[in-house]
């Protein structure tokens, strides 16, 4: 037995991009665990004098900093026997059910340890994690966020790209740079193409933290997440930095009116070697106690760029949806991870960003990649530029917004050019750099960096230098804009330092959107049931649905109805058909719009062309052809049973102008063919030809070899059943009940044309 042939289907799969990935055996001694661990600590807390003295079985007295910070600033004393004293499966029913409160949930959060959280979730199932993240994020409206990069650094393709992103719909644009010393040219050229179209876009260049401070107090970003936050001791040390330092750090963001969220997920201290052996669920609560403790507006959660390791993990996509949930019940903004490519299968790609589709998030990537996946400099994206279709098909698939809208090619290169004309009036006024024409253009119609004339990496860094050493701010690009007459985006620059000075998207889950700040606040996620929540208004579902491609009646008939109308007639009526005597006879019966509305097969093949195919074969058996319109109906299978009948031989073919043909027998059920060829799009002529030809077989007694159209696993049914229904339609609408067949002659000149 051991000498058996392999079954060839694994071979098969071996060549999948799936085989690509890899997947861990749990191993919570090596740190492979996701939402439970042996050295997962039971939950408790213990309050002594108003204090609280023991956490998750460890006593005061053995804290390491992250205890101490989550004892004294996340733990509400108030609120804590209560809470811990609740049972877990108790409380996930309560985050599922919907006349519980968000705000009921929030305030008994603020009495969990990291443990018991962790206990609240393990007990949930992935759709009813999906549900209460509905339920509990922040904000109601949800958004997305943008990466803009390229491998060269480039501030032209960053300001078209920015400007593109904006144009799509993204409500936040993060870029980082392969030079560190290109941050500044970076940020003020997505802060250049971030004002075309709309302002309110929010920005981050991210860089090391004070430098990227510094950008910011500049005025060329709005927005910070780079404020990494880990979940044991040693990671944090590691990283010379502790919960209080970072506190300081996103205090000093906010005092000057940037945005800050943290960035955290699981598996990073596994990656990092100090995950001591828990659970990356449980190190992921303790991250987002500290995070809420902190005081920051929210987080950047969900795996980040551990989410390849946890996805490679029994249960792993669970986790990364879990660790959400927790983030927004402890009330905090989120940016939903999904800027990590966790799988080379688009199978799996497509599984991972459903439930944030359909639950909504304040950010539901963070980021998307906008630009294409060799350009994307923070690795690839979960989603990239080319697979943005994809995404904005995704959310008219489900009805669900997730941040985008669809654009033409016109409304794309209008912006871009607009961006690019912006950014080269910006260097040349500030005496930055030079803009050639040829560069210019070539990066307006480029799709990535390989394709356009850019910038040297040298001269990226020159340019941003003098930015940095000049002490340019984003007040000089609003001066340089309007001098050079881009108001409107000198506009929308003043706009977003405008916002700066009030401050009001400090607010927890805040963006812009019109000039207008929607937050946690003033737009509270209200959803507690049916009827309730964000629903897309009827303005914002109709922009979703206007993709490409779209089919309708008169498109598809324009495109199928090639015909010249001064061609004389190649099917001339000639009298109502009767029935045949002939034994080798076999009528080709056509369907109504055969040859008048519909003039080719969705194939693309001729109808001309086709008929004669079938009557060449029909001869080519020993038959004698005869044609006959059929008026009363169009189904394919009371066409070619209509044919038989007529038929002095008793056989019959049946096509619908769409290219559908069936051969029949009089003497049977209408739907019990002899042969069928369904697959229209893949049947070629010479299968037509077989099929006549097979035909004149049957007339004369014989058992020819049945023709099969082969298929080699298309989704025919996505390709064309839009366009075969609607032809189905077209042919339908000229089906008369009580009409007669009509014979028909097929006039055809010396060339076989009319």
């Amino acid at each position: 037995m051991n000498d058996a042939p392999g079954w060839r289907r694994f071979t098969e799969w071996d060549a999948r991009p799936l085989r690509n990935d890899q997947f861990a055996r749990d191993d919570p001694e090596a740190g492979f665990a996701t939402f439970s661990s042996p050295w997962d600590p039971s939950p408790s807390a213990r309050l002594e004098g108003g204090r609280i003295v023991e956490i998750d079985g460890k006593p005061e007295a053995e804290f390491d900093i992250l205890d101490t910070f989550i004892a004294r600033h996340h733990l509400d004393p108030d609120v804590l026997q209560e809470a811990m004293a609740m049972d877990p499966a108790a409380v996930a029913r309560m985050l599922v059910d919907i006349n519980v409160s968000r705000d009921r949930l929030e305030h008994l959060a603020r009495g969990m340890t990291p443990a018991k959280l962790v206990s609240v979730v393990a007990t949930m199932s992935a759709l009813e994690i999906t549900f209460a993240y509905s339920k509990m994020r922040q904000r109601r409206t949800p958004g997305n966020q943008a990466h803009v990069t390229n491998a060269k650094d480039d501030p032209l393709q960053l300001a078209a790209d920015s400007a593109t992103a904006v144009a799509l719909g993204f409500d936040e644009i993060e870029t980082t740079m392969r030079v560190a010393s290109n941050a500044w040219a970076n940020a003020l050229a997505c802060t250049v193409g971030a004002a075309v179209g709309r302002g309110g876009v929010l920005f981050q260049c991210s860089i090391e933290e004070a430098e990227e401070l510094r950008i910011g107090l500049a005025g060329l970003s709005s927005y910070a997440e780079t404020v990494s936050v880990y979940g044991t001791e040693q990671a944090f040390v590691d990283g010379d930095d502790t919960p209080w330092s970072k506190t300081f750090l996103t205090a000093a963001y906010a005092s000057r009116g940037i945005k800050a969220r943290c960035t955290s997920g699981a598996s990073s201290e596994l990656l990092m070697g100090f995950h001591q052996r828990q659970s990356v669920l449980y190190l992921e609560a303790r991250c987002l106690c500290l995070q809420r403790a902190m005081g920051v507006q929210g987080t950047q959660n969900g795996g980040i760029d551990g989410a390849p390791l946890t996805a490679s993990m029994a249960g792993g996509l669970r986790e990364l949806m879990a660790e959400n949930l927790i983030a927004v019940w402890l009330g905090l903004e989120c940016a939903s991870g999904n800027d990590t490519r966790i799988s080379e299968s688009e199978i799996r790609v497509g599984a991972k960003i459903t439930p944030y589709l359909l639950a909504g998030s304040d950010l539901v990537c963070s980021g998307f990649g906008s630009i294409r996946k060799y350009d994307n400099t923070f690795n690839a994206s979960l989603f990239n530029g080319e697979e943005i279709e994809d995404y904005l098909v995704l959310q008219r698939d489900f009805e669900a917004d997730g941040g985008l809208t669809p654009v033409t090619e016109e409304q794309v290169a209008a912006v871009r050019m607009r961006a690019l004309t912006a950014i080269r009036a910006v260097f040349e006024e500030l005496g930055l750099a030079e803009v050639s024409e040829a560069r210019l253009l070539s990066v307006a119609v480029a799709s990535g960096s390989r394709e356009t004339e850019s910038f040297t990496v040298g001269e990226v860094t020159r340019i941003s230098y003098a930015i940095r050493d000049r002490g340019l701010t984003a007040v000089d690009v609003v001066q340089a804009l309007a001098r050079r007459g881009f108001i409107h985006e000198a506009e929308n620059l003043l706009l977003m330092l405008r916002q700066r000075v009030s401050g009001d998207y400090l607010q927890t889950s805040a963006i812009l959107r019109n000039g207008r700040v929607l937050s946690a606040l003033n737009d509270p996620n209200d959803y507690h049931g049916p009827g309730s929540g964000y629903r897309m208004s009827e303005a914002r579902w109709s922009e979703v649905r206007e993709i490409r491609n779209i089919q309708t009646r008169d498109s598809v008939l324009a495109n199928e109805c090639r015909h010249d109308p001064t061609a004389a007639p190649w099917l001339v009526p000639q009298r109502i058909a009767a029935k045949g005597v002939d034994s080798h006879e076999v009528v080709i019966g056509v369907s109504p719009a055969f040859g008048i509305q519909i003039n080719q097969t969705t194939a693309g093949h001729d109808l001309i062309d086709v008929l004669m195919a079938l009557t060449q074969g029909v001869r080519d058996g020993g038959g004698k052809p005869r044609v006959v319109r059929i008026h009363h109906t169009a189904d394919t299978s009371f066409l070619g049973l209509t044919a038989a009948r007529l038929s002095g031989s008793g056989y019959g073919i049946g096509i619908q102008a769409k290219g559908t043909a069936v051969i029949h027998r009089a003497d049977r059920a209408p739907h019990l063919n002899i042969e069928l060829f369904s697959n229209t799009p893949v049947t070629s002529l010479e299968h037509y030809r077989a099929m006549g030809r097979n035909a004149a077989l049957y007339a004369s007694g014989e058992a020819p070899e049945p023709i099969v159209v082969p298929v080699d696993g298309q989704a025919l049914g996505a390709r064309y059943h839009v366009r075969v229904a609607l032809l189905y339609a077209i042919e339908t609408a000229l089906v008369d009940p009580n009409a007669e067949p009509i014979e028909l002659l097929l006039a055809l000149g010396q060339e076989g044309r009319p």
